[in-house]
């Protein structure tokens, strides 16, 4: 009893610890808006509603966290790990705690077993049978950091942890990897990020793309074995980051993620929006492709006279699919920095596609550009044969947007993607600060921002800011509209990052700046429509 009290009060120590250390952060977190959350969340598919569930007792506020949903006890959620941050980003509490949420009673109850995995964050974790199964993470404290690549199971039944060791070469250690459970039976690992020491003081971030099977051996559910895989077809590009569904057809879906490339002097963050499925059956990578609206077929083949559907789609298949698209975009920090973010389209080689040169409206070429923005760490939920995408992040330099947008796209047909929550693009996209203080013409950089913002929350209001840029013509393309106003974006650019800039600095944010106005302008004209 003595050894069991001094256990429990020591746990209850570690609790407290974290728990002030919490509230302390937590008022620097006030000041510099920057919050972590506790908050449970409820979206009603048939009203199109979100809704907070306030339940007592909730797991302490955090992030990159798993949590997965059983349906034992008439549905359960349990919630593993995570991190508390500061808001400088300096320090950082990990947790090991181990929560389930009774969906059937609405209650919490946090399991306190022994034996299971060491505080983490960025790790990943599947329902497999009748047990939890978790893989990877990364622990950081100001002085070090150490990824890993163990794997732990937590049975449902008895509610204790087991570290297993399986055969094989597996995974190196990682974080913010691809798992989940095949029709098979066996659990995928693919890709994810971790760092290594190079000198002291120098690190290298390191993308993987290898990909493993984690698979039960032969005569009980206690042995395990790795597996490496190497499957045919198209597999997305080195990420991190991405999410993960299981689509209608058992096959595995992974959207968006972020690759950062590294440079003595830059970091240029790739951010990602494409879909990618891996089918298990075949080990075969495929890129997913969206046949276009119903609705724009229809326009285009009654606006051919004398041409029937058969015949315009043998046209379309026998002139080919266009190449991929790569797609640039930048956004501009305040001191001139200019992060990249690359986006590659595969084209579509399905009917309802219709190259560039095919185009005959603006509604037309505007159309391909519904889907979300890229970013990481997006909510993925498959119901009904619908994905919804939810959320995400972006970081530009040390900046980080979240987003709070949702999308849906129906994986049965495959046409395009539907916004049923959308953001306006001037609270997400941090240029829009940027260039609100241009408009304004505040010049004391960011120790007048909140008096920006209320001046540019008037000029909002009043629809008065766009008048002050060339505006974007019906149905002209962005190569046009740039070198029609180029002379006027070049002005501002050198305003903003000041007259000692290199030109080709002055000429790259002179491009992001026309680039996100020609967007938002091509947004509202939509969005009217």
């Amino acid at each position: 009893m003595g050894k069991k009290g001094k256990k429990e009060k020591k746990g209850r120590g570690a609790e407290k610890t974290a728990a002030k250390m919490e509230k302390k952060v937590s008022k620097r977190s006030r000041k510099e808006e920057t919050f972590v959350y506790n908050e449970l969340y409820v979206y009603n598919i048939r009203k199109d509603t979100w809704t907070k569930v306030d339940i007592p007792g909730p797991p302490p506020r955090r992030c990159a966290h798993q949590a997965v949903v059983v349906p034992q006890g008439g549905g359960q959620l349990w919630v593993f790990g995570g991190e508390f941050a500061s808001p400088d980003g300096e320090q950082f509490y990990h947790y090991k705690d181990l929560w389930v949420l009774h969906l059937a009673t609405k209650t919490w109850e946090q399991i306190r077993s022994t034996g299971g995995p060491s505080g983490r964050s960025g790790h990943r974790m599947v329902a497999w049978k009748r047990q939890l199964i978790l893989f990877g993470g990364f622990h950081e404290s100001a002085r070090d950091y150490i990824y890993y690549n163990d794997v732990y199971t937590f049975s449902l039944d008895t509610f204790s942890w087991n570290k297993v060791s399986p055969s094989g070469l597996g995974p190196t250690p990682r974080s913010g990897c691809l798992m989940s459970v095949t029709p098979q039976g066996s659990i995928a690992i693919y890709g994810g990020y971790s760092k290594q020491r190079i000198k002291k003081d120098v690190d290298r971030g390191i993308q993987h793309s290898d990909m493993f099977l984690l698979k039960p051996e032969e005569g009980g559910e206690a042995k395990w074995m790795w597996t490496r895989i190497n499957p045919s077809g198209i597999k997305p590009t080195a990420r991190s980051g991405f999410s993960v569904a299981m689509a209608p057809n058992q096959q595995i879906l992974i959207f968006g993620g972020v690759c950062d490339e590294e440079e003595e002097e830059s970091l240029e963050g790739v951010f990602f929006n494409d879909l990618h499925f891996y089918d298990a059956t075949k080990n075969r990578w495929f890129t997913a492709q969206l046949k276009g609206p119903k609705s724009e077929k229809k326009k285009r083949r009654r606006g051919k006279t004398g041409e029937h559907e058969g015949g315009s789609e043998q046209e379309r298949e026998e002139a080919g699919a266009p190449e991929p698209l790569e797609v640039v975009k930048e956004v501009v920090a305040e001191d001139g920095t200019v992060v990249t973010i690359k986006q590659v389209l595969v084209a579509p080689k399905l009917a309802g596609w219709t190259t560039p040169e095919d185009e005959s409206s603006a509604v037309e070429a505007s159309g391909p550009e519904v889907e979300p923005c890229p970013r990481s760490s997006a909510m993925l939920a498959v119901k009904h044969g619908l994905l919804y995408v939810y959320g995400g992040m972006f970081e530009a330099g040390d900046c980080q947007v979240t987003l709070s947008d949702l999308y849906c796209l129906d994986l049965h047909k495959m046409e395009e993607w539907k916004v049923l929550v959308e953001m306006d693009p001037k609270t997400q996209e941090w240029l829009e600060e940027t260039d609100s203080e241009e408009d304004s013409s505040s010049n004391e950089g960011a120790e007048g921002g909140e008096e920006d913002q209320e001046e540019d929350s008037g000029e909002e209001s009043g629809e008065e800011e766009d008048p002050q840029h060339p505006e974007v013509a019906p149905g002209e393309q962005y190569a046009d509209y740039l070198l029609r106003t180029e002379q006027h974006w070049l002005k501002l650019a050198r305003d903003h990052v000041g007259p000692d800039m290199k030109e080709k600095r002055v000429l790259k944010v002179a491009q992001t700046m026309a680039k996100t106005f020609f967007d938002d302008s091509v947004g509202a004209a939509q969005a009217k429509h």
